[in-house]
């Protein structure tokens, strides 16, 4: 059954108990909507709160000096947002809507009472956070180091992965949800130059394209093309021992 519950992904990692889940429910029990376009938060706004998101599809970016975009992460549905607030008191980028979307807010009081509270579950919080730490780490590797083809290729292999960690019956062909231009800030490329890239992908028989959807049709080589590794895979919280 697919779930987009922030618990249900770290329950995935560490077996948490009847407290820790409630927690966690209490910590969205407010929740905004915001549309297709809509920015939940801007760089360096004054910001005091967290966000899980519940439903739709976010990204944050940041704007160069040259006025470009730059986006960092895209999340989706169990993912938790604006983490810099624990560390500062303005943002330090722009979240902003993919889709039509709803997220579960939550301040800094909140959190301090699960460090509080419910240190093991604070820490399980903070380990997992790591894992968007390393994936941000390859994309700005990827970014210096592997080529338009790969780049692409990668942030296929990214979509795909996360929206079947959601539900694991997901379809072999899915709606992509980004333009080409928001691939192409994602990747340090132009929209033209992402478009040559999908073609080249399709004319090399990895993937295939038809009616704003795309199919992974040699995930392996994809994978080899890409330099892509799939940071959920491997996270290990076993040394969170359960509480006595």
């Amino acid at each position: 059954m697919p779930s987009n519950s922030f618990a249900d992904r770290l329950g995935e990692h560490v077996v948490l108990t009847e407290g820790e889940r409630t927690a966690l429910q209490l910590l969205d029990d407010r929740e905004r909507a915001v549309r297709r376009g809509g920015a939940l938060c801007r760089e360096n706004d004054a910001v005091a709160d967290f966000f899980i998101l519940k439903r739709g599809m976010l990204m944050s970016f940041v704007i160069l000096n040259d006025g470009s975009r730059q986006i960092l992460r895209f999340i989706l549905p169990g993912d938790i947002v604006s983490l810099s607030t624990l560390a500062y008191a303005r943002a330090t980028e722009t979240i902003s809507a993919l889709a039509d979307s709803v997220v579960g807010m939550f301040d800094r009081s909140a959190m301090a009472r699960v460090l509080r509270d419910h240190p093991r579950l604070y820490a399980a919080m903070m380990a997992l956070d790591q894992v968007t730490r390393a994936a941000l780490s390859d994309r700005v590797a990827s970014l210096g180091r592997t080529s338009a083809r790969a780049r692409v290729a990668s942030v296929l292999l990214e979509i795909r992965d996360r929206m079947r960690r959601l539900d694991p019956a997901f379809p072999t062909s899915f709606a992509l949800g980004l333009t080409q231009e928001e691939i192409g800030d994602a990747t340090g490329l132009t929209a033209v130059h992402v478009n040559r890239m999908l073609r080249q992908l399709e004319d090399e028989r990895l993937i295939a394209r038809a009616g704003g959807c795309v199919t992974l049709i040699d995930e392996a080589r994809l994978v080899r093309a890409a330099h892509y590794v799939d940071r959920m895979t491997g996270v290990d919280l076993s040394w969170l021992s359960s509480p006595s």
